[in-house]
């Protein structure tokens, strides 16, 4: 069952979107917290979105380029806004389809089921998931999720980032330079601080699953993971 998430303020409009497409067997979810699209897309893991472009807080172009740098999941605008500049911006900012309002819902389904059918069906390239694998830590680069021995914990895109390299060089020392040219596109106006404090962040994810000083700090040089945890531990 493809789950939706559907970014509506109007909640009339919403909940009518909802029951239709849970008569198709969709399950359909509504999001509540207008002003953390992200958290909640993170939270929910849809397979598709419905957005709007006119939102409290940010507009649905802002929350599309968010989610962008996060997923590649279908997003289907659905706007009053039926003007040619409003449709060329949705695309440039990373959506898939257009619905313009009032609209009938079997258009809506049939666009749904046509862009699922793209991203994960019979018309969808056959790409393998990338994960990365380390005596029984598993990264999910796409998913941003890492397990181990079956525990699971969610990821930021720059936790993931930094866990990608360092575990890809693993035992290898990774040097503050190459870090900082794969987290930003313009390492000239970043505080060296912010890495430390990357860095410290994902320490603390790894100490959610039990992994103690993995990460050690080599001064002058840059930081190196080392395996010092057990396998299935």
């Amino acid at each position: 069952m493809a789950k939706i998430l559907i970014i509506e303020d109007d909640p009339k409009i919403a909940t009518l979107l909802q029951s239709h497409l849970q008569k198709y067997g969709y399950d359909a979810v509504i999001a509540e917290q207008f002003d953390a699209i992200t958290e909640e897309f993170q939270q929910i893991q849809p397979d598709l979105l419905l957005l709007d472009i006119n939102l409290p807080s940010f507009d649905g172009f802002y929350w599309c380029r968010q989610i962008r740098q996060i997923s590649t999941c279908p997003i289907i605008f659905i706007s009053a806004r039926s003007g040619e500049m409003d449709q060329v911006m949705a695309l440039e900012n990373g959506g898939d389809d257009y619905i313009t309002k009032p609209f009938a819902y079997e258009v809506v389904v049939a666009k749904i089921k046509s862009n699922l059918r793209r991203a994960y069906g019979e018309y969808a390239p056959k790409v393998e998931e990338r994960t990365i694998e380390l005596e029984g830590l598993t990264l999910y680069v796409e998913r941003l999720e890492l397990v181990k021995s079956g525990e699971v914990i969610t990821l930021t895109k720059k936790e993931a980032v930094l866990l990608e390299v360092l575990m890809s060089r693993s035992p290898r020392v990774v040097s503050r330079d190459l870090l900082l040219e794969k987290l930003w596109d313009d390492q000239a106006f970043v505080d060296e601080n912010t890495l430390n404090v990357n860095v410290t962040r994902v320490r603390k994810r790894l100490q959610e699953l039990g992994i103690q000083g993995a990460i050690e700090t080599i001064r002058g040089a840059g930081y190196r993971l080392i395996v010092n945890w057990e396998r299935g531990s």
